[in-house]
């Protein structure tokens, strides 16, 4: 049987692509490099800003995403996995441009809230603007309410904290962004949210679950399940996630 390898189409950001791609050493049930599966990283962080693009005119990310998975494919990729959320806004372009299947981060998450957060009625949603713009996660996610920050906290506070000068992209993880964003979570939990969702990769380089009392959705563990599932078939019980 052929062997069966990840393509990433990274760079977006670039921390969040490294993360990811940790995240599926880690979950791999590997007892030596061998068990490991194939993975192929393009991680192209010169890709124009996704959220530029959408609410403010800038240039277009979608040929440099095309250009990435088709080089991706031409050297064995069998899938690719985009770990940026915002970047989905493109994805049903990018499919048309090429021959391999690319997993869709979105349907991911909906899955992983009927299976795992059913009772769930209520998710807090920390992302970027234009992802809350275009409405990628409202028509994805349509049995949960979806409670966003307030406009004021969105703009001033969550985008400030994920793009600001001493914000997540600018490399600033530390203990005061957690803090920061654990501010706006509760005012999430204010208006009634039950879960929370990292809407943004680079959210969930900092957030992680025991900073909260509420259930964490982290998009990236999805994706690097879902990586492994497809390379590794038999390395997990979960094989329910969908491209």
């Amino acid at each position: 049987m052929s062997e069966k390898v990840v393509g990433i189409l990274g760079g977006m950001g670039p921390a969040a692509t490294c993360d990811l791609f940790s995240r599926i050493i880690a979950q791999t049930n590997a007892k030596s490099d061998a068990d490991h599966i194939h993975v192929i990283i393009d991680s192209n962080c010169k890709i124009p800003d996704r959220t530029k693009a959408i609410l403010y005119q800038g240039v277009s990310p979608l040929h440099a995403m095309i250009k990435s998975a088709r080089q991706l494919e031409s050297i064995g990729a069998g899938i690719l996995i985009i770990p940026c959320i915002t970047a989905h806004y493109y994805i049903e372009s990018l499919q048309q441009e090429i021959n391999i299947p690319i997993v869709n981060a979105l349907q991911l998450i909906d899955d992983h809230l009927k299976s795992e957060l059913s009772s769930i009625k209520a998710i807090g949603v920390l992302a970027t603007s234009g992802t809350k713009q275009t409405q990628l996660l409202q028509r994805s996610i349509q049995e949960k309410a979806l409670i966003f920050p307030d406009p004021r906290t969105q703009e001033h506070e969550l985008m400030d904290i994920i793009y600001g000068n001493n914000g997540i992209k600018a490399g600033n993880q530390s203990p005061e962004v957690i803090n920061r964003i654990v501010g706006v979570i509760d005012k999430l939990k204010q208006q009634g949210a039950e879960g929370v969702l990292a809407g943004c990769t680079e959210i969930s380089l900092v957030l992680k679950q025991s900073h909260l009392d509420l259930p964490l959705i982290d998009p990236l563990d999805l994706l690097a399940q879902k990586s492994i599932d497809f390379a590794l078939p038999f390395n997990s019980p979960e094989l329910g996630l969908v491209l």
